[in-house]
């Protein structure tokens, strides 16, 4: 079944960390662009964190500059985010896509929601809270 599935979700106090992992299945992660999307209730879609085949950068949104580290484990075929410093304001679910149009890293995480990517999990919660 080709798939991507998200885990390590969960509660954590401020301060906290966490690291998310996006394995896939049914296809490998090589030549995809990946990235991580994260949705709060009330507030729109943000892409946390992305990198791009077009350009082989690594995007990460401001709000999570220097806290969170995107990196894959090919051998695994999984992706990672490893968030530290948490803030409440992190809470949110968590999505992995996977794409092989070769775009942008900040296009990837900018231009469209993480359901127009070739790949797509169902998410983890994330909440910070004390």
């Amino acid at each position: 079944q080709v798939q991507l599935v998200e885990s390590g979700g969960g509660l954590v106090q401020p301060g906290g960390s966490l690291r998310l992992s996006c394995a896939a299945s049914g296809f490998t992660l090589d030549h995809h662009s990946i990235g991580w999307f994260r949705q709060a209730p009330g507030k729109e879609r943000e892409g946390v964190s992305c990198v791009g085949k077009g350009d082989g950068r690594t995007f990460y949104a401001k709000s999570v500059q220097g806290r969170f580290t995107i990196s894959t484990d090919n051998a695994k075929n999984t992706i990672y985010l490893q968030m530290n410093s948490l803030k409440p304001e992190d809470t949110a679910v968590y999505y992995c896509a996977a794409d092989l149009t070769v775009i942008t890293a900040a296009g990837m995480c900018v231009s469209n929601p993480p359901s127009v990517y070739d790949y797509y999990g169902q998410g983890t919660q994330v909440t910070v809270s004390s």
